[in-house]
Parts: C-alpha cells; structure tokens; sequence
C-alpha cells in the first residue's frame, strides 16, 4: 500500500493529510466523504474534487516533478495578475506502481467548461463570447511575457462576466513564463491554439452535442482573427500630430475601455519631425476591476466592475445636478454599495442560494431593469427590476412562463 511521502501548501488552506493517498486519483470512489462531484471537461490525467467547509479543490495526478513545475508556473501568472485557476500547492505519494505527483489548486467557483456551453440550452447565449474570451486570454497571457504551448478549449474554463465570458487558464504544463515573447511563439501558440480548438469541437460533434451550423474549421481562425485585431489595438504604436496632444487621453481611454490597465506612455519624435510617436505600455486587465475594489471592497470580474463603474458615475452625475454641487467618486460609490447594490442582491438572495454569482445576477438585474424599464419609458427602479427578475426565474423553474422575461434573465 503506499503513502504521501511531501506535501507544500500555501497557509490557509488545509492540510489534506485525511485523502487515501494511497489510492491513484481515479479510485478515490468510496474511499473518502470528501469527494464531489462537478462539472469538468476530458483530461490527459486523473483529476479529483474534494470539499473543505466551504471551499472545493481539484487534485490533478501527473508524472513525479510535473506537479511542482506547474505550480511554480501558476505562481509566476498569478503575481502577474493573469487569470488562471489559484495554485495551493503540490504533493507527491508512493502508489503500488511508482510515485507520481499531485498539483492542488483551489476550485473555480461558478465555472464553466466549454462543452456545457454547447451542451446546455440555457447557456447558447454565451458561445460566441467563448471565442473572443480565448482570443483575450492568449493576448493577456503574451503581453505578459507568458508562453501557453498548449491552449485548447480542454485547458480553459469560463466565468459569465456581465453577459459575456471570461476565460481562465487551468492548465499550465507545457507553459514557459519568460521576460518576453516573441513574434515566432506567439504565432506557435496560435497554431496550436487552432489545432486544439478544431480537436476539441470534432469531439464533441463526434458525441452529438454540437448544434446544427457550427463551423468547426471555421472556429479557430475565427479566435486568430479577434486576437489579431486585440494585439494590434494593445501594442500598435501611433502618430500624434503636433497639437493634437488629446489623441493621448483617447488612446489611453480605448485601453481602458478593453480593461487593460497603462502602466507607461512612450513618447518620441518621430522621422516626420512635427509628429510624436505613441506606445503604450498596457499592466493587467484590470482596470474597472481595480477601481471599483479600491472604492467599494468589491472584487468581480472586468466587466462586471465596468458596468457598475458606469452605475457609479451615472449616479454622481445624477446627484451633482439635483444637488447643485459635485461629490467625490468615493462618496457616491460608499452610497451605492450601501443603498443601490447591496439592498438589490439581498434582494435577489433566493437565486444566490441556488448558486448564483452576485455580481453576475447583479448585472442581469441592470440589463433587466433596462429592459423593463424600455417598455415602461420610465425607470422602473431596482427594487421592481429585482423582484420581477426573481419571479420570472423561479417561475421557469415551476415551468410557468414570464411576461416580463429579458433576454438577460437567468
């Protein structure tokens, strides 16, 4: 019988000493309590699920020393502020056949693996921002200095973010994280990234869940192209004409607006003489993420942050004009937490205890009230927005039909 032979865990979590290390991943089946079961793609290697109180973690069987090079992985992306899936640590354990490592990483909650987006009615919405979610993950990770290898739709989970999708990186085995990347690797891992793709989709045509009029070949120069277009937008420098200093902030906003954060404009002249050549030098993509963390404690996705970012201001704006002076972003941001935000996802409690994501739902209800509100011509508030959206979803779940249901209605 074997036995857990090193364990190297990140403090605060636990210690996992109670798991029959003993047993390969796959047979884990009645051995332990702790075991759950949820929704994952194919992979290569046994994985398993295990719950701690709140938290869930997935344990990945690999090779000896595979685990502890793609954990070191995972660390270097997180302090790069990419997102990948939490790395808590790595252990080894002597099994009747040999040692084999084990990559512990902390579950990601509200999830999706990309064959649920095809396979789920529910969820036909979001296929198309599955791809230019890929294509922002791959430019996220190159900007970075971050060499995937093996980008696949297997490797890749998906968070809804305001409606669209938000990719993670879940799998970093063959990933090289270097100072840069160069044009070759990045156009390497784009052909890899097409290969997988195409792969991944056969697969699942292959099982019948692919709906009538998916371009399967099509799919992946699809993501190239967005990506193509993403890179150039990010990283492509720019003449600015002598007094049009503006074209500057415009650069920066449409940055911005993408989510990316500017850690640095280069400026210099350029061989036109009058001109100014223009780089940007763009950090994370976390900019609306940042700034509303900084204001109200909250944490969501990008998108999520920018839709309520835009709240925010729109209600500083709405306040300036009613009260005839201006406040603080602060100010205002500390009163919508207080009556706008929290109230609303109180509000809509019975849903986050099904499993809802707050902030998501709670960009459902602002796509919702708009909706309601379109048909009233006139803002029907959050509170009416919030109560509307709740009994449409729990009448679909009772099979009765809603009046008033939006396309953003869970």
């Amino acid at each position: 019988m074997g036995s857990l032979i090193t364990s190297n865990l990140r403090a605060g979590h636990p210690d996992f000493l109670d798991l029959p290390w003993g047993q390969p991943l796959d047979q884990w089946e009645g051995l332990t309590d702790r075991l759950v079961d949820l929704p994952r793609g194919p992979s290569r290697h046994p994985v398993a699920f295990v719950a701690y109180d709140l938290a869930v973690y997935a344990l990945k069987q690999l090779a000896p020393g595979a685990a502890e090079r793609e954990y070191a992985a995972l660390r270097q992306m997180e302090d790069l502020h990419l997102p990948v899936v939490l790395p808590i640590g790595h252990s080894s354990a002597l099994l009747d056949d040999g040692e084999v490592s084990v990559l512990i990483t902390r579950y990601l909650e509200h999830a999706l693996p990309y064959h649920s987006l095809f396979m789920r009615s529910s969820l036909t919405r979001y296929r198309d921002h599955l791809l230019d979610a890929m294509a922002l993950l791959l430019v996220q990770l190159h900007l970075a200095g971050v060499f995937w290898g093996d980008c696949s739709l297997n490797n890749t989970l998906f968070r809804r973010d305001a409606g669209k999708l938000t990719a993670y990186l879940v799998d970093a085995e063959t990933t090289e994280v270097r100072p840069s990347v160069s044009d070759g690797m990045r156009l390497h891992d784009i052909d890899i990234m097409e290969e997988n793709v195409q792969g991944g989709l056969l697969d699942l045509d292959a099982l019948g869940a692919l709906p009538e009029g998916v371009d399967i070949r099509g799919v992946g120069p699809h993501i190239r192209k967005t990506y193509d277009e993403l890179w150039q937008q990010v990283t492509s420098e720019q003449l600015i004409p002598a007094g049009e200093r503006f074209r500057i902030q415009e650069r920066v906003r449409r940055l911005n607006e993408l989510g990316f954060s500017v850690d640095e404009i280069v400026l210099e002249p350029s061989d036109a003489g009058a001109s100014l050549r223009l780089r940007a030098q763009v950090t994370d993509r976390h900019f609306h993420r940042n700034m509303l963390h900084s204001l109200t404690g909250l944490d969501p996705e990008e998108m999520q942050a920018r839709a309520m970012i835009n709240e925010i201001q729109e209600l500083k704006a709405a306040l300036a004009s009613k009260q005839q002076h201006s406040l603080t972003l602060s100010a205002v941001a500390h009163r919508w937490l207080r009556e706008v935000y929290l109230p609303s996802v109180d509000r809509l409690r019975p849903l986050v205890e099904r499993g809802g994501e707050p902030a998501e739902l709670y960009c459902q209800l602002l796509e919702h009230k708009w909706y309601l509100s379109e048909r009233a011509s006139s803002d029907v508030g959050h509170a009416a927005a919030a109560d509307d959206l709740l009994a449409g979803s729990l009448n679909r779940r009772s099979g009765v039909g809603s009046q008033g249901e939006s396309p953003g209605t869970p």
